[in-house]
């Protein structure tokens, strides 16, 4: 017999678009709501129908509520280490937005912290959980694309201002980079052991300064445990004009799969040496609560209220995947496939490419953080 939860959400900018999927889960009871603006908690409120006593507009006072159970971090990225840790400090299961942190030592942390306080932590990569992914996915485990022979992954976006916060501002290419590494490192199925990375280009002046990176591009090589198999990675964010892209393309002996070059243009299927079949990855809405199924699939585009299913806005229908995901693993005791640990070996191998690429292509191993 499953049981409700209380979940309190602090950010409403992307965290916003999660009220409505756990106000529609089916284990989910209470949601509570945190911004540093009164206006978007006022707001929020009004919309969604949560009572004053679930709004907050610091997040200290919302961990003193012991109803609730698990928080969901959708702050900015400078924040994510620091809440993180005193969410689960705090006795609450933790979902935080991508990257877990801006350090090795920040990763490791958070891992030590989600074992030493038996609460889960689980980064929300929407990218584990897109059509795409889970097509391919399956694909690999039913042996249909053979023996993977080779893996190209990129994320090429450009953030040039307005319309991001200041510190994204000449932030380093891999530091963000597990959009493009975990859902690569997971259709593989082995632990990354190493990774060599070049920068390319640059960026303007003015974006060095704060983290001291000058490259527009970074591409990384990623070697694997007990794998001949190789991952080519490239990630940018300025200066490089181009549609946003978040992609992994798979090479096998019996089947590949190669994204989509531009928005809409169908993704390929390779099954011989001359054909190639246009796909469009199906719908999965059948693999979550019936409560939540169609914020996944494609029918619901119409619906203009929730932006979950809306590519781009929802990254390929994964957000109520994501939620669903951290839900079910606190209601089961179980661990998430965006576990600590795993988490930690995302973040921690785009960090290391990025040392790798400002050190002229230092090979760089990749800890082995253990978990259960």
């Amino acid at each position: 017999m499953s049981k409700s939860i209380n979940i309190g959400i602090v950010g409403l900018g992307f965290g916003k678009e999660f009220i409505s999927i756990y106000g529609m889960h089916p284990d989910v009871d209470k949601i509570a709501i945190c911004a540093r603006t009164p206006e978007k908690v006022e707001a929020a409120a009004k919309e969604y129908g949560i009572p004053a006593e679930l709004c907050y507009t610091d997040i200290d006072e919302m961990l003193k509520n012991d109803s609730l159970d698990a928080i969901h971090l959708a702050t900015d990225i400078p924040d994510h280490y620091s809440q993180a840790i005193k969410c689960m400090e705090a006795g609450k299961h933790t979902a935080c937005a991508v990257p877990m942190g801006l350090s090795i030592e920040e990763c490791k942390h958070i891992v030590e912290t989600s074992k030493r306080t038996d609460r889960i932590y689980m980064m929300l990569e929407t990218h584990l959980y897109t059509r795409e992914y889970l097509y391919v996915k399956e694909l690999a485990e039913k042996g249909m694309l053979g023996k993977i022979q080779f893996m190209r992954s990129d994320h090429t976006q450009n953030m040039t201002p307005p319309g991001w916060p200041d510190y994204w501002t000449g932030f380093p290419p891999f530091m963000y980079g597990t959009h493009a590494l975990a859902p690569a490192f997971e259709i593989l199925g082995k632990r990354p052991l190493s990774v060599t990375a070049r920068g390319s280009g640059a960026v303007l002046e003015e974006r060095r300064e704060r983290y001291g990176c000058k490259f527009a591009v970074e591409t990384a090589t990623f070697e694997f445990e007990d794998s001949d198999v190789l991952l080519e990675s490239t990630r940018w964010l300025y200066d490089v004009i181009r549609q946003c892209r978040e992609a992994f393309d798979v090479y096998g002996d019996k089947m590949s799969f190669e994204w989509q070059l531009t928005e809409d243009a169908g993704h390929v299927i390779f099954t011989n040496l001359e054909d190639a079949e246009i796909i469009d990855c199906p719908d999965t809405g059948h693999m979550l609560p019936p409560e939540i199924a169609k914020l996944a699939n494609r029918e619901a585009v119409e619906d203009k209220s929730h932006q979950s299913f809306i590519q781009g806005g929802g990254h390929s229908g994964s957000h109520p995947h994501t939620g669903h995901a951290f839900v079910h693993a606190i209601v089961t005791g179980t661990q998430p496939l965006a576990n600590a640990a795993n988490s930690a070996k995302y973040t921690m191998a785009g960090i290391l490419a990025h040392q790798s690429a400002m050190n002229n292509g230092e090979k760089m191993e990749i800890p082995d953080v253990n978990f259960l």
